[in-house]
């Protein structure tokens, strides 16, 4: 998501509080038997060339400092590691190319991108770390901030015909599964499903454009392991930008997720409730980190 849309302000972000029976704070465990696992053991899981998507919950200090301990733990095992973020549209690229190379100032390029909030510096490290001599990359992903605002007022039909240009090429709404779990955290709305359908068509293009994206970034540098860090619901389920990558780079591609949640104030049979695999969808991630205490929302 980006920062600074109006369609932000309308998204619920899901509180996705986790964990299990005999859970102790921060801890990292399989989503498909929640067997608890280390770093290491993640990273050897993840092969050369594959996509990591990393779900979170937006601007936590905890959150941000296990992402980076995944991007370490994945170099030290060998990987070429690229990072890509949610928060920078693909049509800023040359500006984050930019400020990487060292000529653009981080108040600069942060002008630039109009960054509003959550602070930086809960991304800077993520987006520091691809070693540029090496020729891991800052990769921007998302659709421009303008054009998703345009789909939450208007839908996709309502879109001109230099607007819908800019979606990506063969671009499909989420799957019916990750719909209906949108429309569950949709607020009472004025003009009620018109505009549910219109916001998850936003979402759509998020999630699309992001897939596209990256399909394309890895076409190109298939030595890479690319990292994604988009918020939680993207992740969740494998509905949201898994599913369209997947549709993008076929079965054969491997596509991985990582949903970092918030066990905070939840009973027993609540954490267990939402750590356990879904009936309908299967595990939640393929591995999933729980942060048990409150999370600390200073940089």
């Amino acid at each position: 998501m980006r920062p600074s849309t109006s369609f932000t302000a309308l998204m619920i972000i899901l509180g996705l509080a986790q964990g299990a029976r005999a859970h102790s704070p921060q801890e990292l465990r399989r989503g498909s038997d929640l067997r608890s696992l280390s770093l290491a053991d993640l990273a050897t899981e993840v092969p050369r060339g594959a996509i990591v998507v990393i779900g979170e919950k937006h601007g936590v200090a905890e959150f941000r400092d296990f992402q980076v301990a995944v991007l370490g733990a994945l170099r030290a095992a060998g990987h070429l590691v690229s990072v890509g973020l949610e928060f920078f549209p693909a049509q800023d690229q040359k500006t984050v190319d930019a400020w990487r190379q060292g000529t653009l100032a981080e108040p600069d390029f942060l002008k630039q991108v109009d960054w509003t909030s959550p602070s930086f510096d809960f991304y800077r490290q993520q987006a520091l770390f691809p070693r540029l001599v090496e020729g891991s990359l800052t990769v921007a992903l998302n659709a421009p901030r303008l054009l998703t605002g345009r789909v939450a007022q208007v839908g996709l039909e309502g879109l001109t015909n230099d607007e819908k240009a800019e979606l990506p090429p063969g671009m499909t709404l989420g799957r019916d599964s990750y719909r209906r779990r949108f429309m569950e955290t949709m607020p009472h709305l004025p003009d009620g499903d018109a505009a549910a359908n219109r916001y998850f068509a936003a979402q759509s293009v998020w999630d699309d454009t992001m897939a596209f994206t990256a399909s394309e970034f890895m076409k190109a540098h298939p030595e890479q392991t690319l990292v994604i860090v988009v918020g939680e619901f993207h992740v969740q389920y494998g509905g949201g930008l898994p599913a369209r990558l997947r549709a993008r780079l076929g079965d054969q591609a491997s596509i991985l997720s990582l949903s970092q949640v918030d066990l905070s104030g939840l009973s027993e049979d609540e954490i267990q409730s939402e750590l356990d695999p879904s009936t309908a969808e299967g595990p939640r991630a393929d591995w999933i980190w729980a942060e048990g205490r409150v999370p600390q929302t200073s940089p």
